[in-house]
């Protein structure tokens, strides 16, 4: 089974300095119906005002990824790690036990845009970690390239959660099909363009919940960037 949610569907904040869409429950966002996808509980598309930024504040017992799609993400941590992620980074951090952390938009006169992902760990307590990679466009161009997964690889960050994340890049006749495990669930999110997925057109925002299907087909691109996870049920 195969249900589309649609951009305009997701939760709504704008607080001046910072434009959030929220695919799930969030802070002032509630939706009963909405609670998150298997394991995945966060998908927030964000957009950062040059010069602003969410100050210090903590986490624990999350898997948080940041993807940026423009702009650049400035991350400092309690754990050290002072780092920038520009658009085709990905950044994990395991909060474990607990970790501090600020993101910042330093850049004047660019909107930072990336989406944050929160996944649910199986594993609570561990120590808190932090990993980035590049993921150059070529890789993602007509396939869906794994950014991360339970085991973790060259390219691929390591998240303690029972789930793996793929990116892809589609145009005309580019397409791409992969696998899926029946009885586990899986989440499609078209960060921009259009796309078809399993034959339902999807435009940038929109997402696909699936269940009880044994593939994922993604065709008739027009300029799309999209992610897609396979998650425990």
């Amino acid at each position: 089974m195969l249900t589309v949610r649609k951009s305009q569907d997701r939760g709504h904040a704008d607080h001046g300095w910072l434009n959030s869409y929220h695919s799930f429950s969030f802070a002032g966002y509630y939706d009963p119906r909405h609670m998150g996808w298997g394991n995945l509980r966060v998908i927030n598309e964000d957009r950062i005002a040059p010069g602003t930024g969410f100050g210090t504040h903590g986490h624990r017992d999350m898997e948080i990824i940041s993807y940026v799609l423009s702009g650049e993400l400035a991350h400092q941590d309690s754990m050290g790690n002072i780092k920038g992620i520009p658009p085709g980074d990905v950044q994990r951090m395991s909060a474990g036990t607990g970790v501090m952390h600020s993101e910042f938009n330093h850049a004047q006169g660019q909107t930072t845009h990336f989406l944050q992902i929160w996944i649910e760990p199986d594993q609570h307590g561990i120590a808190p970690s932090y990993e980035q990679i590049t993921v150059p466009a070529a890789d993602k161009r007509g396939r869906l390239r794994l950014v991360a997964s339970p085991t973790g690889a060259p390219g691929v960050v390591r998240i303690h959660a029972d789930a793996s994340l793929y990116a892809g890049l589609f145009d005309g006749a580019e397409s791409a099909t992969l696998a899926l495990n029946p009885a586990r669930k899986a989440y499609v999110h078209l960060v921009r363009g259009g796309l078809q997925v399993n034959g339902q057109p999807l435009q940038a925002g929109d997402a696909a919940l699936l269940e009880d299907e044994a593939q994922i087909r993604l065709e008739a691109g027009r300029d799309a960037e999209v992610l897609v996870f396979d998650l425990a049920p």
